[in-house]
């Protein structure tokens, strides 16, 4: 479990701002989709940043593509910023190793 995990919502004019910090893992998928699922169904966007993550773990990259297919989100309105974004949005390049984040 990552302790170190943080989300930071903001509200935007159009929806919610969402900043990922610290170390990515299958807890933080579970606590990254219940935040999601938090808030109200009407924001029209729902950007996900992830320029604080420092490791991003293969297995919670893996269970947060899972969870994200079966929530009952709607992925359409999410949009991921920063370096791992094509990572988290897309589980064709989730692969066998750890991602780190250069410092």
């Amino acid at each position: 479990m990552a302790s170190n995990f943080e989300i930071t919502i903001d509200k935007t004019s159009d929806g919610f701002g969402l900043k990922l910090t610290g170390d990515f893992d299958a807890t933080s998928a579970y606590e990254l989709i219940y935040a999601i699922k938090k808030l109200p169904e009407k924001a029209r966007r729902l950007d996900i940043y992830t320029n604080g993550l420092k490791n991003i773990n293969p297995f919670g990259l893996d269970v947060f593509h899972r969870c994200i297919k079966f929530s009952g989100i709607n992925s359409a309105k999410i949009v991921f910023n920063g370096k791992y974004a094509l990572l988290l949005s897309d589980p064709r390049f989730a692969s066998e190793q750890s991602f780190l984040a250069k410092a």
